[in-house]
């Protein structure tokens, strides 16, 4: 696993990545990235933990908006282990966070 180093919203992390994960990666953190800061822009809230919270959950509700034949690109369950690896890294990042304030 190859670590790799990422903004979102301004702030830089460093996540772990599968050799051969990185442009979808990279287009998981786009999509957060643009998530959050829709959020922010909107300017109602402010809180970085808050903002998080609700991006993801507008993510994972756009997900099980869709048929669940269109989420897995194979039949082998891998869809369901990258979701998880997804919100394992969102707590590490919000414990992260909150450990800052």
């Amino acid at each position: 696993m190859k670590q790799i180093e990422v903004q979102i919203m301004g702030q830089g992390y460093v996540l772990g990545c599968p050799e051969g994960g990185e442009t979808r990666l990279s287009e998981a953190v786009g999509k957060v990235d643009q998530a959050m800061c829709k959020i922010r822009d909107a300017g109602k809230i402010k809180a970085r933990d808050r903002i998080a919270v609700l991006a993801a959950l507008n993510l994972a509700f756009d997900l099980t908006d869709r048929p669940a034949t269109s989420l897995a690109s194979a039949d082998d369950g891998s869809y369901n282990t990258d979701l998880h690896q997804l919100l394992q890294r969102m707590d590490a990042v919000l414990a992260r966070d909150n450990q800052l304030i």
